[in-house]
């Protein structure tokens, strides 16, 4: 696969991709055999048959019929838009500086965060750079699948609504023997999780070791989110993303207030025609997804193939396409019907970068002229862009960072900050 990077660009993309999480491209080189579901685990899902074409499901809902939820109408437009290349990435909470982290989580009401690193380590410390170094908030390296691929290992990391309260903390990561995504629950104590509270709450079996997703947010309806990929290889060889029988290739809601998780009775599928965790469908890869604090608006940012990396805004029921389609375009060659899909807010190619890494949306105060714009970035490249979600207006170029943006940050104040694989954190600025 040709990618059209200047010889510097692509020497910057080797490095990167050394130690990328989530590929861009999967060509089936890490496919591995099947996995059957584990028998003691609860509410295992069973993987669904191979789906024989790419086509749409029956019965699913009309994409005009599920618009998005707004939790309040969303504020005026600010007066002056932002301005291409006049924002940088400054280096920020230094004492979070371990290798492979994929998320920065602001504990509620602490002052504090946890920072989840792919080996399977989360480590809390403050965010005020206070003398007392990081400690070791959940250790789960003896959970995690022998012999990982690229892109598996502690994934996800949400605190439940109530934390505060009942200390409650919901985790992804991929176990092997067979080969799944697990969905756990912990419960923290003196300010840690206790590792011997683990409650599994949701396995999925995965066919290969990549595209798993690994995102974990609840919404603002209380409900938890989950992002799952396709199940690997390359292409979706399993029509996952299109078949509303499995649970592969989707964002799934589920009710985890008590002791096992349930159905929310307006899920799309909840009374048939699919899954009833599902929530939307036809995503690839969904490498971190986000609300909107203000508008109660789900975005997430699904990774490409061989041509486009995706920006979409996620509706009930939303069916974005793939493996029929990538980004705007049918998928291979193959003629499609692509009204019948869902498409991406944005999208940018190979000369960009080459896996999305989604944000959130702006509601800080530092920048108000980003006020209502979704922030999102690309691992390869370190490019960060945004997108008016007011609109449909071009995305800006707002910097071009040059790091291995493994995920988005959002802090109490609504300020942003990138999470790298250069074993630091910045914050997004305008010098």
């Amino acid at each position: 696969m040709s990618r059209p990077f200047p010889v510097h660009a692509i020497v910057a993309l080797l490095v990167a991709a050394a130690a990328l999480p989530f590929t861009a491209c999967g060509d089936g080189d890490d496919a591995a055999p099947a996995a059957t579901p584990g028998t003691a685990a609860p509410r295992t899902a069973t993987p669904a048959g191979t789906a024989p074409a790419p086509t749409p499901t029956g019965g699913a809902p009309s994409p005009a019929a599920t618009p998005a939820v707004r939790a309040t109408p969303p504020p005026a437009a600010p007066a002056t838009p932002p301005v291409a290349g006049a924002y940088a990435a400054v280096p920020a909470f230094t004492q979070f500086n371990f290798e492979r982290m994929v998320g920065l989580f602001p504990v509620p009401g602490s002052g504090d965060a946890v920072a989840l690193t792919q080996g399977g380590v989360a480590y809390i410390a403050s965010l005020a750079g206070a003398a007392a170094p990081p400690r070791v908030y959940l250790d789960l390296r003896d959970k995690l699948i022998d012999n990982p691929g690229n892109e598996e290992g502690l994934l996800g990391l949400a605190f439940a609504p109530d934390y505060a309260s009942s200390g409650r903390v919901f985790v992804y990561y991929s176990a092997g023997e067979p080969r799944r995504s697990v969905i756990a629950r912990y419960d923290a104590s003196s300010g840690v999780a206790d590792p011997a509270s683990a409650q599994v709450v949701l396995e999925v079996p995965q066919p290969f070791a990549n595209h798993n997703g690994g995102a974990l947010v609840f919404g603002p309806d209380g409900y938890l989110y989950i992002a799952l990929g396709d199940g690997g290889a390359g292409g979706d060889p399993q029509g996952n993303g299109q078949n509303t029988g499995a649970l592969l290739g989707k964002i799934l809601r589920i009710d985890v207030s008590g002791d096992t998780y349930s159905v929310p009775a307006d899920n799309p599928f909840a009374t048939g025609g699919g899954r009833g965790e599902i929530w939307a469908y036809g995503l690839r890869n969904p490498w971190r997804f986000t609300f909107d604090r203000e508008t109660g608006e789900l975005w997430a940012g699904d990774v490409g193939q061989n041509r486009w990396e995706e920006v979409d805004r996620i509706v009930r029921g939303g069916n974005y396409g793939w493996n029929v389609m990538e980004g705007r375009e049918c998928y291979g060659n193959a003629a499609c019907d692509a009204a019948a899909f869902i498409a991406p807010r944005a999208v940018y190619g190979r000369d960009e970068g080459c896996s999305v890494t989604g944000g959130y949306v702006y509601r800080g105060a530092a920048m108000p002229e980003l006020r209502g714009w979704y922030v999102y970035g690309d691992f390869c490249s370190g490019k960060v862009w945004a997108v008016n979600t007011r609109d449909e207006s071009d995305a800006v170029l707002l910097a071009a960072s040059g790091k291995p943006i493994s995920s988005f940050a959002e802090a109490d104040d609504g300020e942003l900050y990138l999470v790298t694989f250069e074993r630091a954190i910045f914050r997004l600025s305008r010098p």
